[in-house]
């Protein structure tokens, strides 16, 4: 099943018709209380959700997907008139897994679909954990002693990259490469400033994220140095 969240209905009926005879299950709803009602009694293979919306906006209902244990793994696909790189930013950052900018095409929409559905497929069940750090990839989150931590996409990518390495000294263009992707057009700047945020999240465990001077990061604890 694939939930469409979109107000405008000559869209959301032509999204979910689509969907129908693309061979998917697909129900629409027209604004948030409709949407949450729906997912107490079935939770979708994936959600595509709309930024501008009646009641609580797309980002909103994104985060609160994420939030919870329940639903954090249940792929997102925003849809849009926004455009903008900032607003796409915006929407990735909060755990959506793709973007489609309107006016988009309906096979467009499905081919999205396919390809996040696969990356959904193919994830195995792995739980790294570093000192008193566990990170939950099935369940997309992370905790610190027990006690969960919210993090954004990229603090979570970051997060992921030192755990699978820790102790390896990654340079600001390794971070870049691996979390923003090869074709990020920003500064390295942008590394330090996540990495400030989730130093913060992380609380006591944010001191295991050392500064390599004149390098890059490296994850260590205090005892291993």
């Amino acid at each position: 099943m694939i939930y469409c969240v979109e107000d405008e209905r000559a869209i959301r009926d032509l999204m979910v018709y689509t969907l129908q005879v693309s061979g998917f299950d697909a129900q629409g709803f027209e604004n948030d209380a409709d949407f949450w009602a729906a997912m107490k009694e079935q939770r979708p293979e994936l959600i595509i959700l709309d930024v501008m919306l009646p009641g609580e906006d797309g980002l909103t209902i994104l985060r609160k997907l994420r939030s919870s244990p329940v639903t954090t793994d249940i792929p997102v696909i925003m849809a849009t008139a926004k455009d903008s790189e900032y607003d796409k930013v915006i929407g990735l950052d909060s755990g959506a897994d793709d973007y489609l900018a309107k006016p988009f095409g309906m096979m467009e929409m499905v081919s999205r679909i396919k390809a996040v559905l696969r990356r959904a497929g193919n994830r195995q069940p792995v739980i790294l954990s570093y000192g008193m750090i566990v990170l939950d990839e099935n369940r997309h989150a992370v905790t610190i002693d027990g006690k969960a931590v919210l993090l954004t996409l990229k603090e979570y990518e970051l997060l992921k990259l030192f755990m699978e390495s820790p102790g390896r000294v990654f340079t600001r263009d390794n971070i870049l490469s691996s979390v923003w992707g090869g074709d990020f057009a920003g500064e390295t700047r942008t590394v330090d400033v996540h990495i400030g945020t989730l130093r913060t999240k992380l609380e006591k465990a944010g001191d295991y994220i050392r500064t390599v001077r004149g390098v890059g990061y490296k994850l260590e604890e205090e005892n291993e140095q």
